[in-house]
């Protein structure tokens, strides 16, 4: 074999194993199959998701979170609470109630059907008004792939997602519903 091609190829092979291990060096809030409650810090919302698909750990996922602080002008939150909650093996939508922001997620697993309940943690800030929102694609694209939303720009938040649950590959999408706040006090509830 010529040994050129072998120095090319190296690191190729070396980025390509690092990748498929990356998994194992993200700040997880949970291990497979444990509930977890994460909570971003008071005056900051999540501003980032990313998780990892293991059929052989239950078919279940890792899961970590970022969380950003708010804009000034948002101000801070005058009251957090924890929102709906999904089943198990079932479909779910769910957006903060009162205009709410996406603050945190609880989950807890559920052996007998291999899925997770869910729970938002949202925040309100005074009479701020969500609008141009906007649903992402799903997430991850296909089932059992990592997954992982970054939200694209400053200024828009999490208000909620979407999820849809394979009974066959025991495996979730989800579309995440972000939207821009007002800059200004409104009192509609729930754009």
């Amino acid at each position: 074999m010529n040994p050129a091609l072998i120095l090319v190829a190296l690191p190729l092979l070396a980025t390509a194993a690092a990748q498929s291990h990356d998994h194992y060096d993200m700040d997880w809030v949970n291990s497979y199959r444990q509930g977890f409650n994460f909570q971003c810090p008071h005056g900051e919302v999540l501003v980032a998701i990313r998780s990892y698909f293991s059929e052989r750990d239950g078919s279940d996922r890792l899961w970590t979170f970022e969380c950003q602080p708010t804009p000034e002008g948002l101000g801070e939150p005058s009251d957090c609470w924890w929102d709906d909650i999904n089943r198990a093996g079932m479909e779910w939508t769910s957006t903060c109630t009162r205009n709410g922001l996406v603050a945190g997620v609880q989950s807890k697993y559920f052996e007998s059907v291999l899925d997770r309940e869910w729970q938002f943690y949202c925040c309100y800030y005074k009479k701020r008004c969500p609008y141009s929102c906007m649903k992402t694609t799903e997430i991850p694209e296909y089932y059992r792939e990592e997954g992982e939303l970054v939200v694209p720009s400053y200024g828009y938040f999490i208000r909620g997602a979407q999820t849809t649950f394979s009974g066959v590959l025991r495996d979730r999408q989800w579309k995440y519903i972000l939207c821009r706040m007002t800059d200004f006090d409104c009192d509609f509830e729930n754009f």
